[in-house]
This record gives structure tokens, sequence and C-alpha cells, in this order.
């Protein structure tokens, strides 16, 4: 309760009052005491002068006074004034007493109250009474005719007026909690309106702690709370901006880290992973709903060389650069480390670049380079030999000379059958080549191509069957021509690399799933090895058993080239010794 403001207004506000109730009370209360004893003071004095008047000439007998009429005086005086009357002879014997008897009290001549009479003409004192059983107060005046004859003292209890000063306190208190309680009434409804903005504000707070930083207040008044409300809103309007500007800028940067193609992991100065992108996890083979942020460096690249890069940037605070493969076959990888000291936190951003592809296409390029070279070196040779036999005599044999230059029409073919392979090759690649794509046939495709080639197959006694689906196919988008050039190499592959009495199947089938046709060339031949397997569509590559043999190495790479270019995919299963089977797709017509 005591957290509330509301209350921690009112609860004060009203112990304050109830202070000052209290205060006033006992205040008023001692006045008013003050006020009733000097008033009572007064009255009893009067009263004792007046009764010493009267019983003066009593007093004055030639002989002794006479007690009973004295007595008699007393107790008349007692009646009329409703109080207590002492009258006592000069030598403090009690004469006279309305409320006791006189023979029983003693002597009265030390009294506080006959002492002041004497030596000052009246006298009053205040003490406890064991007769009255109360506060009383004494008032005491002399009876004199030029001497003192005697003294009159009048007796008041105090409890009387003790119970009209308790009535009046009563009647403060009850009327100051009155007081006080419509003060807090009225005190608690004024700190709730004032609280009633503050609640409403921390509503708002609340509402835009959970994300809404469009709630805003009203204000209602011109005060200091009016102002409070304004300089909120205000202060929000610049929190939505801000943060709409930050939630900008961190969806471009969160766009450009998912996006790009070099992997991104950001790490604080203690190792632990803040940030990575999912490039950076496709490199490093994370799972992408694996958790890694907040586990070490360490953990996840476990890479020693990349751990040394990330040590050698925190301890130089300087960029540090390493190039690394991942393992035997794995990832070609350039990682850059760079300190980030810009921040309030440092961190340290390392950039991992797959240089893989670059890598291969580097190997490619000298691989082709090789190859072409070899397979130019060859020929050429050939030939040199032959215009230099030719030279030195051999033009002057007619039978010689006819096979020299036989020899040399062979070669110059093979020359000739590269060069332009390597031409149409480059302009397949280069999309120069337009292809006449549009709904064809299945069997148009493959009836052509195979039986362009069934004499070589039975000229080498191989089993040459094709086997197309008895069911209705769908029309596939083909350029016809393309196709069967496609066809006629895998078939002549698998005719040269099959030895006879082994068989050479041409098949089609339907993949409707992914809505495409897959023709295959399977054959019992020689079969590849598996670590040819993954090259055997570049330029130029050879298997160990085909380098002796005729061709140019580049048909498989055309065919590949061709079927991209259909939106299809070209691949290749063996088994070294048992066979190969040789696949490629083509989409179904619309």
């Amino acid at each position: 309760m005591f957290s509330s403001i509301r209350w921690r207004i009112t609860i004060p506000y009203a112990m304050t009052i109830l202070v000052i109730t209290l205060g006033v009370t006992l205040y008023l209360s001692n006045y008013v005491r003050d006020i009733r004893l000097v008033d009572l003071e007064s009255h009893l004095l009067a009263e004792a002068k007046l009764i010493a008047s009267s019983i003066a000439e009593a007093m004055l007998a030639p002989d002794a006074p006479d007690l009973s009429v004295i007595e008699a005086q007393a107790r008349q005086w007692g009646i009329i004034s409703g109080e207590r009357v002492t009258i006592i002879g000069a030598d403090g014997t009690v004469l006279g007493e309305s409320h006791a008897d006189a023979t029983t009290m003693g002597n009265q001549r030390l009294r506080p109250e006959i002492q002041a009479a004497i030596e000052e003409g009246e006298g009053v004192a205040i003490r406890f009474s064991r007769l009255q059983n109360a506060e009383v107060m004494y008032a005491a005046v002399p009876v004199a005719r030029g001497e003192i004859l005697g003294f009159v003292r009048i007796a008041f209890p105090l409890n009387r007026i003790e119970e009209n000063v308790r009535r009046l306190s009563r009647t403060i208190i009850a009327t100051g909690l009155v007081i006080a309680l419509l003060a807090i009434a009225l005190n608690t409804y004024i700190a709730s309106r004032v609280v009633q903005p503050i609640r409403q504000l921390i509503h708002v707070v609340e509402q835009m702690a959970e994300g809404d930083l469009g709630a805003r207040m009203l204000p209602l008044t011109q005060d200091e709370i009016g102002q409070l409300t304004r300089a909120f809103n205000h202060m929000a309007d610049q929190l939505r901006d801000q943060v709409a500007r930050l939630g900008r800028e961190r969806a471009r940067l969160s766009a450009v880290l998912n996006n790009m193609a070099d992997g991104a992991i950001i790490t604080d100065i203690h190792g632990t992973v803040t940030g990575i992108n999912p490039a950076a996890r496709q490199i490093l083979h994370i799972d992408r709903d694996k958790e890694v942020i907040g586990s070490t460096f360490a953990q996840l690249v476990h890479h020693h060389q990349l751990i040394e890069l990330w040590q050698g940037c925190y301890q130089s605070n300087s960029e540090q650069i390493a190039t690394l493969e991942t393992g035997p076959g794995g990832a070609f990888l350039q990682a850059i480390a760079t300190p980030i000291t810009h921040m309030e936190t440092s961190r340290i951003l390392v950039i991992l670049q797959d240089l893989t592809k670059i890598r291969r296409l580097e190997t490619v390029r000298r691989d082709f380079i090789s190859n072409i070279s070899h397979e130019l070196r060859t020929p050429l040779a050939s030939l040199s030999l032959v215009v230099e036999t030719l030279q030195d005599g051999a033009i002057e044999q007619p039978v010689t000379a006819q096979r020299f230059l036989s020899h040399m029409e062979n070669e110059l073919h093979a020359l000739t059958q590269m060069v332009e392979e390597l031409l149409e090759l480059s302009r397949i690649e280069s999309g120069k080549v337009p292809l006449e794509i549009k709904p064809t046939p299945v069997k148009v495709l493959v009836q052509k191509p195979f039986e362009r080639m069934r004499p070589q197959a039975q000229n080498k006694k191989l089993i040459f069957q094709m086997k197309i689906p008895s069911q209705d196919i769908p029309l596939v988008m083909a350029d016809a021509q393309r196709i069967h050039q496609v066809i006629t190499n895998l078939l002549h592959n698998a005719i040269k690399f099959t030895p006879p009495n082994g068989a050479v199947t041409l098949f089609a089938q339907i993949h409707k799933k992914e809505e495409h046709i897959i023709i295959g060339v399977t054959d019992t031949g020689v079969g590849i090895p598996a670590d040819d397997l993954a090259r055997i569509f570049e330029r130029f590559y050879k298997t160990d058993q085909a380098r002796a043999d005729e061709g140019t190495g580049l048909g498989l790479s055309i065919a590949k080239h061709i079927v991209q270019g259909h939106r299809g995919q070209i691949w290749a299963e063996s088994t070294e010794g048992i066979g190969s089977t040789f696949f490629f797709s083509l989409p179904f017509a619309p």
C-alpha cells in the first residue's frame, strides 16, 4: 500500500491533521482549564468575602463566639453556595463546617491558603483532599474588624472542572476526527486525481515496452502533469523514429549478411559467438536449425588455423588473413579476421570466403591448357614427322608418299574435328547457338539416334536395345536435333567402351513428381573409376582406359551444356568393371 503515490500523499497528510488536532485539543483543554480555575478562584474569593462580612458580627461577641451560631451560618452558607464552607478562628481552630464535624478537624492555621490570607489578605491553594477524594481549590479571606477575628474558607472540588474539560476535549477530538476524515477523503480524491495521469503514463510505458510504440497520452491539463505528458509524447515520437531507423538499418544489415555469399561470424573479445549468417553455416556445414549463439568460436569452427587466426587478431588488434583448406577434398577458404573497436563493446568479425569454385576453375583451366596441349601435340608432332620424311625424299616414292599424305589427311581431320567441337562448345556456352525448344514426343528424340548407332553395335556383336514405357508419355520441351546429338554421343561412348557380347540399353522413365522425363544409356562396359566420375563432363577429360582411343574428350562437355540449356540435368553412375549409366532429364511440355 505504501508503494502507491496516492497513499504516500494521503497518509502523511492525514497524520499531520491528526497530530494538529491532538495538539489543538491539548492546548485548548489546558487553556480552558486555566481560565476556569481563574474564574473559580475569583468566584470563591468573592463568596468568601461575602460570608466573612456576614459573620463578622457573630465573631465580635464580648465573650467567646457562639459556636452553634457560627456552625449554623456555615451550614446555611454551604447550602446557599453549594460549596464547602469552613469558618476558622484566629488561632486556626475550626469554628464551623458545612460538610463535616468541626470538632474532628485539626488546626488550620498552617494551611497555605490561611497563611496567604494572613500575609496578603486573601489566599488560594490547590491540594488533594482525603475527605472529598479529589483535587480541591481552597480560597480563604480573613474576618477582620481592625484585627483578624478569624477566617472564612471555601473549598471547591476540581473534579467538576476536570469533567467539564474532558467533555470539551472529547468534543474537540470528535470534531477533529470528523474534520480529519473529511480531509482524508478529500485528500484521497485529490491524490487519486493527481495520480491518475501517472497511472496512465505507467500503462502507456508498459504498452511501449511490449512493442506498441504508437501508444500515447492525451494531455488534459496545463499544469506540470500536462507538461510531463507532452514531454513524454515528444520523447515517444523521437523513440519511435529512432527505433524505426534502427530497425531499417538492422533489416538492411541483416539482409546483407543473410544474402552475402561470404560467411560472417561475429564474436566478442572472449570468443563467444554473437552472430552468424547462413553462408557461414553452409561453409562450416552447420545445421541451420542448430543454436550456436553463445557457443565459443573454437567449438564452432573446429579448425586450428581459424582459431589461430582469431587469436592473432585478438592479440594484435589488427586484421589477419589466412588461406586454408578444411580437409582432403573439402572447401578452400580465405579467412579474414577484423577487430571492430568503434562499438561500445569490442567485437571481432571473421569473414569466410569460399574459393573452392575459383580454385576448381583454376584447376580446370590448367587441365584444359594441359589437355589441349597434349591433344594438339600428338597430331602436330605426327604432321611434322611426316613433312620431314617427305622432305627427306619420301615424296619421290609414290607409294610411300601416298601413305604419308593419307596419314596427314587423317591428322588434319582430327585437328579440324577438335577445332570445330571447341568452337561449338564455346558457342553453346556463350549462348550464341539458339535452341529451337518446342513440345516434342520422346520417341522422336530417341528413335533416330538409336537407329543410327545400331550398325556399330551389331558390328561389335552387342545386345543393343531400347526400352520406352508403353503408356502415354507426356511431351517434353526439347530441341530435337540437339538432343539427338546428346543421345548419339552417349550411345557412341557406351558402344566404344563395352566389350563384345556386352549390352547397351537406351531407356526413358517418367518422373511425375518433378514433372520431367529421364532418358538414359546403360552399358556393361569397363566402367569409370570413382575418382574420375566427377570430372568426366570437363573438357578434354579422359579416363585412363580411354587415353589411347580416338576422340577429342569434348563430347560429354558439349552434351552437358546442351542439357543445361534445356533446363535439365545430366549425371552418371558407374561401377568399375561392371558398367556405367548416363542420365539426363528434360522438363514436361506445359
